[in-house]
């Protein structure tokens, strides 16, 4: 038992932190990440619980995995959401009312739920009892199955479309589980229940992993797989002691499982967030040396992106919808070298064309690099003719609405946005995108934009080399 507590405890850990590691800026993987990472302390807390045995200790962590165990489900209705196509109107406001009700909905979820008989939730593992908390089971569930409806009624606008079928399954049945382990059938085993639902969690962490990859033209096997095997090998090389001292009489039983959790749960988290933490240790070590920080961040990005690269997918072959798509999504990441990197993109034929012209060498980065100026000349190209920076006229939305956000790093409807000392062109485009353009219109604007970048792109791959303009 003690060994199924520690690896289901482990993976839901290891593959949330993955998921959130992926990009933790996206909501999507963010919310899905600390769903997974909410789920392993619930587990923790079981077990430790359980060590515990009756008594106060054993009652205060039995309660707090009753409490955890709701917070999963809140997450993934959030992360269910943003799986809606982004042209979708609703979607938005979809979204906006689940960040603003999300923080009292826990709130009100665990008042009920400590209003329930959570004493009698001892080291026995029994569910609470107490209407309260069946009220609160009630409203952690009915998001999760709102959310799961949108997305089903949604999936054939769904883009990339490869793992809706996945995704709805892992989550109603991670729903399922969620009610069953909290409305217990007396015949089945509590350890089996949260197997159930460590398995669903698995399939949908997984599943959620891959949409991301497949969003951003990646692949996800060889990349998820060395963090897996990193992750495992650490977590055993260390666990394995733990759980040896405990085996030989080291202590008592709580204080023993408490470390074994602990020290498998920051082995995982020094195997899979590896280069965060390595980019944190740059910046206080080489505090003084900007370049050197800026150098190892971009190597380091260009060795992730190689176990992300699909290079199975010929950017020249791909249809001209899921090519725009691609287009935005490298737009989207022009001021990330490491980003742009794992771009199918970067496998164009015109890349390598212009990269032997100069003579530069072929590798991850040099592909990103020249990726990049690409892009660059491609939004050049839009801008309307004449020796005005910024204009307001209906020519200049295309190159508006794609330079100033993915060029210029300019963020028209952040309220921390601080543009002191910034140059005139960005503070009046600052001004007339706050003013002038709602968010969904430059949703729309960047879209017709990256559609007009793709086909310049592949109107430049078919064209001479001596027909490029400077």
């Amino acid at each position: 038992m003690i060994a199924v507590d520690v690896v289901t405890f482990g993976l839901a850990w290891w593959l949330g932190l993955y998921v959130l590691v992926r990009n933790p800026r996206k909501p999507l993987l963010r919310r899905a990440g600390l769903g997974l990472l909410l789920y392993a302390l619930a587990l923790a807390a079981a077990t430790l619980s359980r060590a515990a045995g009756p008594g106060f200790a054993g009652a205060a962590l039995a309660r707090l995995h009753w409490l955890l165990i709701f917070f999963p489900a809140l997450l993934w209705s959030g992360a269910l959401l943003q799986l809606l196509p982004e042209a979708w109107p609703p979607r938005a406001a979809l979204d906006r009312g689940w960040r603003w009700g999300c923080a009292p909905l826990a709130a009100l979820v665990g008042w009920l739920a400590a209003r329930g008989n959570l004493a009698a939730a001892d080291a026995a593992g029994g569910p609470p009892a107490g209407a309260g908390y069946a009220l609160a089971v009630l409203l952690a569930i009915v998001p999760l199955a709102g959310a799961l409806g949108l997305v089903l009624a949604q999936r054939r606008a769904i883009r990339p479309s490869g793992q809706i079928g996945l995704l709805l399954a892992a989550g109603l049945f991670f729903g399922l589980g969620v009610g069953l382990l909290l409305f217990p059938l007396p015949a089945l085993p509590h350890a089996a229940k949260l197997l159930m639902i460590e398995t669903d969690l698995v399939l949908l962490g997984i599943a959620i992993a891959l949409f991301d990859a497949l969003d951003e033209g990646e692949t996800l096997r060889r990349d998820i797989l060395r963090s897996a095997v990193a992750a495992g090998l650490v977590a055993l090389l260390f666990g394995a002691q733990v759980a040896l001292a405990g085996t030989l009489g080291a202590g008592a039983a709580l204080p023993m499982r408490l470390l074994l959790l602990a020290v498998v749960a920051l082995a995982i988290a020094l195997a899979t967030c590896a280069d965060p933490l390595t980019g944190w240790l740059d910046r206080l070590v080489f505090a003084g040396a900007p370049a050197l920080r800026r150098e190892r961040a971009e190597l380091r990005g260009a060795a992730t992106a190689l176990s992300r690269q699909n290079t199975d997918l010929a950017a020249e072959q791909i249809d001209e919808d899921e090519f725009a798509r691609l287009t935005r999504r490298a737009l989207s990441h022009y001021g990330d070298l490491a980003r742009l990197a794992s771009s199918p993109l970067t496998q164009l034929p015109l890349i390598s064309q212009r990269l032997a012209a100069r003579g530069a060498p072929d590798d991850a980065l040099e592909r990103a690099a020249e990726l990049k100026m690409l892009l660059a000349e491609c939004v050049a190209r839009l801008k309307p003719r004449g020796a005005s920076e910024f204009g307001t006229s209906d020519e200049w939305r295309y190159y508006n609405a794609l330079f100033f956000p993915y060029m210029a790093g300019l963020k028209p409807y952040s309220r921390r946005a601080d543009l002191d000392g910034a140059p005139r062109p960005l503070r009046e485009a600052f001004d007339w995108f706050r003013a002038a353009v709602p968010e969904r219109t430059l949703y729309n604007w960047q879209s017709a934009g990256a559609r007009l970048i793709a086909r310049d792109l592949r109107a430049r791959a078919t064209a001479p080399a001596a027909s490029w303009p400077e």
